[in-house]
């Protein structure tokens, strides 16, 4: 029994703090994190002298911005649908923890924020490789994953934009660089995501997404794209080197792991089984932030 005159704040509280955690989950906290990092690794890429820190702030707070607006408004476009998966059908829409209108101005506001945060703060060019990753992201590739098997490589576009928008940031300009961290994004991504949807190839047929295992019950198409994407992702990754952006660490620490990454490409290619896909999902995450850690370390020098 509470004594008279209490007041208890305990239930309003925790309702207060499920709902911050709901639109924070919204954001997709780590997808965005994964999201500045590679935009990091861009804008020290590009940087020819000691980084611009308050510039790569500025950037890196518009692109979070962006990054967790599109994903809110990827949720509220596929929130029937993600109920049917269970790999995402407790997230708060399709639990109604979040309603879809108050989601779909969420991640307006969040995205428009972003997006002036960038013109304001960085520049013109950098504004608009985050807006064409929002309207790709959302107008292309999530209406593509309905319709077709490409959708995997359309979704690659988007989610190798990071490091452009990073560099750009830095030089105010597309050139060959931005190109090569471009390629090594895209080419990442395809074995990344190959092995997700092999291992839920159930799951996204039940939802009607048409990835490649559903359309492929084989696997030999499948397979083809996990290897040959690894080992174009493994050439394109020394390109930095071939255009004087990175050294000889890089170029050594680079191939290693392209090489490991290939080999659990070429497994998951021969056996086909979820646990090599897992194996391989695996390797991606973890090549992921080697790669990135050899450009800090090997660029370290011109940090500061």
């Amino acid at each position: 029994m509470r004594p008279r005159g209490s007041v208890s704040v305990s239930r309003p509280t925790a309702g207060a703090s499920a709902a911050v955690r709901d639109y924070v989950e919204l954001l997709k906290p780590s997808i965005t994190f994964l999201v500045l990092v590679t935009a990091v690794a861009g804008s020290v890429l590009a940087s020819p002298g000691p980084l611009d820190w308050w510039l790569v702030l500025h950037m890196l707070i518009g692109t979070g911005l962006c990054a967790g607006g599109a994903s809110a408004l990827n949720q509220y476009w596929e929130r029937d649908l993600d109920g049917l998966m269970k790999r995402t059908q407790d997230r708060p829409l399709p639990q109604g923890r979040i309603g879809a209108r108050p989601a779909l101005i969420y991640g307006v506001a969040v995205c428009v924020a972003g997006v002036l945060y960038l013109l304001a703060l960085t520049n013109l060019l950098t504004a608009g490789a985050a807006l064409f990753t929002i309207v790709s992201y959302l107008f292309v590739y999530t209406p593509s994953k309905r319709t077709t098997w490409l959708s995997t490589f359309i979704g690659a576009v988007p989610g190798a934009m990071p490091p452009v928008i990073g560099w750009t940031a830095i030089r105010g300009q597309l050139d060959w660089g931005a190109w090569a961290l471009f390629g090594i994004m895209f080419l990442w991504q395809i074995p990344h995501f190959l092995s997700i949807a092999w291992m839920y190839r159930n799951d996204y047929a039940r939802a009607g997404f048409p990835v490649l295992p559903v359309c492929d019950p084989e696997g030999g198409r499948t397979a083809r794209h996990i290897t040959w994407n690894c080992l174009a992702l493994l050439v394109v990754s020394l390109v930095p080197t071939w255009l004087g952006l990175t050294g000889d660490f890089y170029f050594v620490g680079a191939l290693i792991i392209g090489l490991a990454f290939l080999g659990f490409g070429i497994a998951t290619a021969i056996w086909k089984t979820n646990v090599s896909a897992r194996r391989l999902l695996l390797a991606s995450i973890i090549y992921h932030p080697l790669l990135l850690a050899l450009i800090g370390v090997d660029a370290g020098r011109s940090l500061f």
